[in-house]
C-alpha cells in the first residue's frame, strides 16, 4: 500500500476511538474530538484504497436501511454509496409503500427491520422537535429487543439528519474550518441549525 495510506493507518493507532465499535451515531456532540478525528482518517484511508483500486469492502453480504421522512438528494446518495464502498446492499424503506401506512407503530417497524440489517440510517428533520424523538424512539425498541433476545443483533443506527443534529453538514463545516486546529474546536450542533435558533432552542 502507498505511504499515503500508511501514515493515515498511523495517524490512526494515536487516536482513542474504540468506543465508536458497535455504537449508534446520533448526535455529533456525543463524540470525541478523537473520535471525529478517527472518522474523517477512516473516511481518506477508504478513499485512498478506492483511487488505488484497492477494495474497501470489509462486509461479504449484509443490508444497510435507509429511512428519510424528508426529500432528499445528496444525504440519500453518500449513505447508498458509502454502503456499497462498505459491501453492504442498500435497501430505501418507503413508509408510503409499507405496513407504516397501515398504521404499524414504530417498535414494529424498527423491530421488523432490524432482524435483516446490519446498519440503519435515518434522516428527520421536517419538525422541531419531532425527529431526534422519533429516533431515540425507533433505537429504544431496537435496544430492548436486542435485550429481551428478540433480535439476535443489534444494528448500528445513523443520523444522517435530525431536526437538532445536522451532522454531516456540521462535520464538513467544521473540518473545512478548524483544519489542523480542530482540537481546538468546540463541535455544537445546536449553534449551527438556523431552525434551531428561530424556534430559541439553541
Amino acid at each position: 500500500m502507498d505511504a499515503k495510506f500508511t501514515e493515515l493507518v498511523e495517524q490512526l493507532n494515536g487516536l482513542d476511538f474504540k468506543g465508536m465499535y458497535g455504537s449508534d451515531f446520533l448526535h455529533t456532540w456525543d463524540k470525541t474530538t478523537d473520535e471525529l478525528k478517527a472518522l474523517y482518517i477512516v473516511a481518506d484511508a477508504l478513499r485512498e484504497l478506492r483511487e488505488n483500486n484497492v477494495s474497501s469492502k470489509i462486509f461479504d453480504s449484509g443490508l444497510a436501511v435507509s429511512l428519510f421522512r424528508d426529500n432528499s438528494t445528496r444525504t440519500r446518495f453518500s449513505f447508498s454509496k458509502a454502503a456499497n464502498l462498505l459491501g453492504l446492499e442498500l435497501q430505501d424503506l418507503d413508509e408510503k409503500k409499507s405496513q407504516i401506512a397501515h398504521g404499524e407503530t414504530v417498535r414494529e417497524t424498527a423491530t421488523m427491520i432490524s432482524f435483516m440489517a446490519d446498519v440503519i440510517g435515518i434522516r428527520d428533520d421536517m419538525y422541531i422537535g419531532k425527529g431526534n424523538a422519533y429516533m431515540h424512539e425507533f433505537m429504544d425498541a431496537v435496544t430492548q429487543g436486542h435485550k429481551d433476545g428478540v433480535l439476535e443483533q443489534k444494528p448500528t443506527l445513523v443520523n444522517l439528519q435530525c431536526d437538532i443534529d445536522r451532522e454531516t453538514e456540521l462535520l464538513r463545516q467544521t473540518f473545512e474550518h478548524a483544519g489542523a486546529q480542530v482540537d481546538e474546536v468546540q463541535i455544537r450542533a445546536w449553534g449551527t441549525c438556523d431552525r434551531c435558533k428561530e424556534e430559541g432552542i439553541s
